[in-house]
């Protein structure tokens, strides 16, 4: 089964509708399973300023779970401004995905802020419930053993300062469907810095429901937020296993759409979960630190170092601003989010210094 995705129009919920609409949801009600939720809307550039909220019903056990927030502050990711894939009229804006597991049930509410209740919500609201599907069923049985269909690893250094490429979870060892991105890849001149990310879908997965949540990840990317494929260039779970994300080669430097403004010139590698409060394991930061003394070696990169990219316009730099960063930076560096987590952000001076020692520095 290749997986489906189900759109649900929101609807005021205010005992008083002609108010206005302060709060919109979906009220409870049975819907084809799903595991992954998020909401979307009609303009891109406009912005949530207000909460979400979900509870599902699980499919084994019949039980509905507590309310679950949505992380509304997701216009920071995506296309650059003034790209073909951020022109695109199927671009909508969104709420970050939330990983929910097998469910069949589902109630949603959407409140906007005390301070702007009667217009902060955005047109257009709508539920999204994904179903990542089966993908390859052979590969996903062989993912949860720890053996899904990985490039090889290579442990001897091909030159000075690059690290040793790690084991990469292709796109055919997580299932994803090749038809549904578009055709064709983009790609930007080098890769000068890494930018990390958290996923913002949640921490109840399991490492064997990894290729799930990408699989899902990739769906809501694509069917439902309107881009060309996945945003990011590479994803890593919390055991440590690295996966391709976009498609176009491991090894070459595929333009992402990941952190706005800043996705000429680098990649962006996302840890699946949500780091705000919760501290990501070793194994996830060993993970990003193999991949980056990987791929930014193969550039010239030293993960401890400094570079400069142009910013293709943001809420913290204006267009054409040359910005000097760190060759592993976190999203908030290059714009104003609270993405990847002050968690998973207090741990990026380690993935530089376990980097660089990959690279021999």
């Amino acid at each position: 089964m290749s997986g489906s995705t189900r759109s649900l129009p929101l609807r005021p919920l205010a005992r008083d509708r002609a108010a206005g609409p302060a709060e919109q949801g979906v009220t409870r009600r049975d819907v084809p399973p799903f595991s992954l939720v998020g909401v979307v809307w009609d303009d891109p550039d406009s912005a949530l300023h207000g909460s979400a909220q979900v509870r599902v019903r699980d499919t084994g056990t019949g039980a509905w779970s507590d309310w679950q927030d949505l992380d509304t502050h997701n216009a920071d990711h995506g296309a650059d401004p003034g790209t073909t894939e951020r022109g695109s009229d199927r671009v909508r804006g969104a709420t970050a995905p939330l990983w929910v597991g097998d469910s069949d049930g589902v109630e949603l509410r959407v409140r906007a802020d005390d301070d702007d209740p009667w217009w902060g919500l955005p047109e257009g609201l709508r539920l999204e419930l994904v179903d990542p599907g089966l993908g390859a069923t052979r590969e996903e049985e062989a993912a949860a053993t720890g053996q899904a269909t990985p490039e090889p690893a290579t442990y001897a250094q091909a030159k000075p300062h690059i690290g040793p490429r790690p084991g990469i979870v292709t796109r055919r060892g997580w299932g994803a469907d090749e038809g549904l991105r578009e055709k064709g890849f983009k790609y930007t001149k080098k890769v000068k810095a890494a930018f990390v990310h958290h996923s913002a879908t949640g921490n109840n997965y399991t490492c064997a429901q990894a290729p799930s949540v990408i699989r899902g990840i990739y769906r809501y990317h694509v069917r439902s937020m309107g881009w060309r494929d996945i945003g990011y260039n590479f994803l890593v779970d919390k055991c440590g296993k690295i996966y391709e994300g976009r498609a176009g080669g491991v090894a070459k430097p595929v333009l992402g759409a990941h952190t706005l403004g800043f996705n000429s010139d680098s990649m962006g590698i996302a840890v699946l979960g949500t780091y705000s409060t919760k501290k990501p394991s070793a194994k996830a930061v060993k993970g990003v630190a193999r991949l980056a003394a990987w791929k930014l070696g193969l550039y010239g990169m030293n993960p401890r170092g400094k570079t400069y990219l142009k910013s293709g316009g943001g809420n913290l730099y204006r267009k054409g601003k040359n910005v000097r960063l760190n060759v592993i930076s976190g999203h908030r560096d290059g714009f104003n989010t609270s993405c990847p987590g002050a968690q998973l952000y207090k741990k990026l001076g380690t993935a530089r210094s376990t980097a660089a020692k990959y690279q021999g520095r």
